[in-house]
């Protein structure tokens, strides 16, 4: 299965440690990596290039820290501008349908906070929701997220371990959809 990691992150080789750990795994055992802020700092997306690449993928990981609840802006300009009405959605628009998608998503709070009715009052889950319904509406299958809560406080065992855990799920042959109400 042909497998490639969008990650988006601003300081991939500056402030991020868990972010670097979990992407250097998946380039070392030779997964398509592709660092979207080095290659787009100015936020002007090859769309050609891009769905070019998303064409030739079975399995997407959109890997990135959880900004205020939600993806980086990058990730959003990246959405929306490669996955245009007629091509990803839309009555034509069929080039994703049958893939899979995994986020991969590193929220800086422990996984305790992230709990129905205490701390952040959701879960990590429930703050992915619209990348879920993205799923669905370009026809992707939405595998259930890998998530590396507590990336804030994390010793660099803790990282390499986690690192570890994210290239065995993202290359496992058979993974499981997350169901609409999960």
């Amino acid at each position: 299965m042909n497998t490639t990691v969008f990650v988006f992150h601003p300081s991939l080789e500056g402030s991020s440690r868990v972010n670097k750990k979990l992407s250097d795994a998946a380039r070392q055992i030779g997964l398509d990596v592709r660092d979207m802020y080095m290659i787009y700092p100015d936020f002007r997306i090859d769309i050609k290039r891009e769905q070019e690449v998303l064409t030739h993928t079975d399995r997407i990981v959109l890997q990135f820290p959880m900004y205020w609840y939600s993806t980086p802006a990058l990730l959003k300009q990246w959405e929306d501008d490669v996955l245009e009405y007629g091509w990803a959605y839309g009555s034509t628009g069929t080039a994703l349908r049958g893939k899979e998608l995994i986020v991969a998503v590193s929220p800086g709070g422990s996984g305790d906070d992230y709990v129905h009715g205490s701390g952040k009052n959701y879960t990590v889950t429930d703050l992915l929701r619209p990348l879920q319904a993205t799923s669905n509406l370009i026809g992707t299958k939405y595998i259930k997220p890998f998530i590396t809560a507590g990336a804030s406080g994390m010793t660099d065992g803790e990282a390499a371990r986690k690192a570890q855990e994210y290239v065995e799920y993202i290359t496992r042959g058979q993974l499981e959809a997350l169901g609409a109400y999960e």
